[in-house]
């Protein structure tokens, strides 16, 4: 024990040996100088100050850390809108209800630090990643709506299911379900121009909807002679184009070849028996169709039943509208394609068998 108490008051002597030498020290002095501006207070308390800055700073982090930061896990890509009329305590309890921000206290007090509980901004907001209450306050404060338009692409062909899938990834906020919807009931399948769209994160069905068919009114005005000279109602002429989109590869000369077999077809009474329709029916291609998929009884087996689908079974781009306005005049009644995607035609059924037992085995 005397051993411990005397090896105590050693290493104190040293200690204190070493504090006044360093005290004592020209440059040390100089430093304290130059750091506390020669204020006397200020250097007899250096240790203090120090403390007390690093308690703020354990302060800091503490709130930060407790309340301040972005609730985990964060609901990244979230759109939220404030609506004209709600109050600053509203907002905040739907933003932590949303999971956007831990305490509705904080918020609504670093709002009124940005500009008092009346400067808050109506409107869509959106949330990409995480961000801390601080920013948060800022964006409703500023009117920063973080919505960023995206590059979108539709791929031609697509149909409004695919599109669907594809705004879901791109648009998490976008309501897919009411698309679909609204594209069935409206029968608008055909008429949504795939193309590239810049859309900001709350964008809204109509909107979007509309978009499109304005798109596609406009690709399709510079044929509009062409179709007047056909004599076949706009409706036909699409859903022949989505049929086509799918039956053929992506040349132009090849669609037409194809658009005018199935305009042949449909003038002599025959049946299309084309596969593509039932992608859309039932998501079956050529190579996982079944011979009762072939006999069963619906509109879009066009097996059974003669004449077109009732409905557009893609959104075709633009050849492919081209290639129904303005078909190949040709002899030929019997079409198909290998798993390259080269075509082959024929006049007969015997010569369609021939390419067949050529070019699928």
């Amino acid at each position: 024990m005397n051993k411990l108490i005397k090896l105590k008051k050693f290493v104190t002597e040293k200690i204190e040996i070493i504090r006044q030498k360093i005290s004592s020290n020209p440059k040390i002095i100089i430093w304290r100088l130059k750091l506390f501006g020669f204020h006397p207070f200020l250097g007899k308390h250096s240790l203090k100050i120090v403390g007390i800055i690093l308690a703020i700073i354990f302060i800091y982090f503490s709130f930060y850390i407790t309340v301040w930061r972005s609730p985990r896990p964060f609901p990244s890509q979230t759109l939220l809108s404030i609506e004209r009329g709600e109050n600053l305590s509203q907002i905040a309890n739907f933003f932590e209800e949303k999971k956007i921000i831990l305490s509705p206290f904080w918020l609504k007090t670093f709002v009124i630090f940005w500009g008092g509980e009346k400067k808050v901004v109506a409107g869509d907001y959106y949330f990409p990643k995480a961000i801390s209450v601080f920013k948060v306050a800022k964006m409703i404060s500023k009117g920063e709506f973080g919505l960023i338009a995206q590059k979108i692409t539709f791929p031609e062909g697509s149909s409004s299911i695919e599109m669907a899938e594809i705004l879901k990834k791109e648009l998490p906020s976008f309501k897919t379900d009411d698309f679909i919807n609204e594209v069935s009931n409206n029968n608008y399948e055909g008429y949504l121009f795939p193309d590239t769209y810049f859309l900001t994160p709350n964008t809204k069905v109509d909107d979007l909807i509309l978009m499109m068919r304005e798109n596609f009114v406009r690709q399709i005005q510079a044929y509009q002679e062409d179709i007047e000279k056909i004599d076949k109602p706009l409706n036909e002429i699409v859903i022949m184009a989505s049929i086509i989109e799918d039956e053929a590869n992506g040349s132009l000369k090849a669609k037409r070849i194809v658009s005018g077999i199935l305009w042949n077809r449909i003038r002599l009474g025959m049946p299309l028996q084309v596969d593509a329709p039932f992608i859309y029916y039932n998501g079956k291609h050529s190579y996982t169709l079944t011979k009762d998929d072939l006999k069963e009884d619906h509109p879009y087996n066009t097996y059974v039943n003669k004449g077109l689908p009732p409905t557009a079974i893609t959104n075709p781009g633009i050849d492919s509208l081209r290639a129904s306005i303005a078909p190949t005049q040709t002899e030929y009644l019997y079409f198909m394609s290998d798993k390259s995607g080269n075509m082959y035609y024929a006049k007969d059924f015997d010569g369609h068998q021939w390419n067949r037992e050529r070019y699928l085995r």
